[in-house]
């Protein structure tokens, strides 16, 4: 084995430590105005409790699609995902597609909350907001475009209320809870989530967010940050702030709401009652071949959260016969933040939509 000379392992590691000052250095300096996500115009229009519901204002041109859209976001992240930055907005592609958008914003649960089950927020929560948007619109239904778990959410009200939408986009959407072939399934199936529930009520976004960050230990704790310190990018601002954005929304956790999440845990990820036709929300079993409208759903081939095997079997579980299935190289975020995302995957939803809803 070929000794490294003194001279030059001492050299390397003046140069890594002079990198991170400069990086902590730069960071301080960075202008808070450079990390603004979020950034679209919209208006609050709608609200239940924590729960928000804001619609965009069209960018550039008069909207082209009459038939509204509403985006339901996961509940273990913000939404803003969606518009992280001005040059990698999805909301933004949607926009100059000429679709009319509204986004879900579940707000951040506090004690209070506790007790709201997944048929408060699919029921209620879900069904109020597309109540509002088809009251004050005048169209009887609106298309829907799920996220992940806000996906699961989608598909479930729409299989519930079918005769209120038009459209259903699913995007990195687990359905089928019964693979193993990512951690976060594997580990969910042995995870006492009674226990968390009873002694949390609503689940703290720090103790999920450790969850998430096990999963991937090195790259998502310890090499992005090894990463940003041996970059050549480390004075670059525009670099910095896309970095501090990520940063930003990875750590803006709400708190998970017990008895919503101790279902979707027991119910879904345990015993695959969706799939299975079993799963009970109030009075109502959900069947999701009573879905019928078009259904466009979108994978990542490399998301290690919501794996392929779990969110393709949505195309033979519904009952529709317009459907149509995608997948794109790139991981969970990626489907949001990658510049595939802008050139490939928010048109191609765009275009789907606009051809499946009312033009103006």
């Amino acid at each position: 084995m070929t000794a490294i000379p003194f001279e030059k392992a001492m050299q390397e590691s003046i140069d890594f430590q002079s990198n991170v000052l400069k990086g902590i250095k730069s960071l301080l300096d960075l202008p808070k105005d450079e990390i603004k996500s979020d950034t679209l115009d919209k208006d609050l229009v709608f609200s239940i409790g924590k729960m928000r519901l804001f619609h965009y204002k069209p960018v550039g041109t008069a909207k082209k699609v009459k038939t509204p859209l509403m985006i339901t976001y996961a509940l273990v992240n913000r939404q803003y995902m969606m518009d992280i930055q001005p040059d990698r907005s999805v909301i933004k592609a949607f926009l100059a597609a000429g679709l009319d958008v509204y986004i879900v914003d579940w707000g951040y649960p506090t004690a209070e909350d506790r007790y709201m089950t997944m048929d408060d927020h699919i029921n209620w929560y879900m069904d109020e907001c597309v109540n509002f948007i088809r009251k004050t619109t005048g169209h009887a239904k609106i298309n829907l475009l799920g996220v992940c778990q806000g996906g699961t959410f989608s598909s479930i009200y729409t299989a519930l209320h079918q005769e209120k939408v038009n459209a259903l986009v699913t995007m990195v959407t687990p359905i089928d809870f019964s693979p193993d072939d990512a951690l976060l399934f594997a580990w969910s199936k042995f995870l006492d989530a009674d226990a968390l529930v009873d002694a949390y009520g609503v689940i703290p976004g720090s103790v999920m967010n450790v969850s998430y960050l096990m999963l991937k230990p090195f790259s998502l704790s310890l090499d992005k940050y090894i990463g940003l310190a041996t970059s050549n990018q480390i004075d670059n601002t525009e670099f910095l702030a896309n970095f501090m954005r990520m940063e930003k929304w990875i750590f803006d956790s709400p708190g998970q709401v017990g008895e919503t999440i101790r279902q979707f845990i027991n119910d879904l990820y345990k015993d695959n009652k969706l799939v299975k036709g079993e799963l009970v929300l109030g009075d109502k079993t959900v069947n999701l071949k009573n879905i019928t409208c078009p259904l466009f759903a979108i994978c990542a081939e490399y998301d290690h959260l919501v794996p392929l095997s779990s969110s393709k079997p949505i195309m033979d579980a519904v009952g529709s016969t317009d459907k149509t299935f995608t997948s794109f190289p790139v991981g969970h975020i990626g489907m949001y933040v990658s510049s595939k995302s802008q050139k490939e995957i928010a048109p191609q939803i765009g275009q789907w939509l606009t051809e499946k809803s009312k033009h103006a």
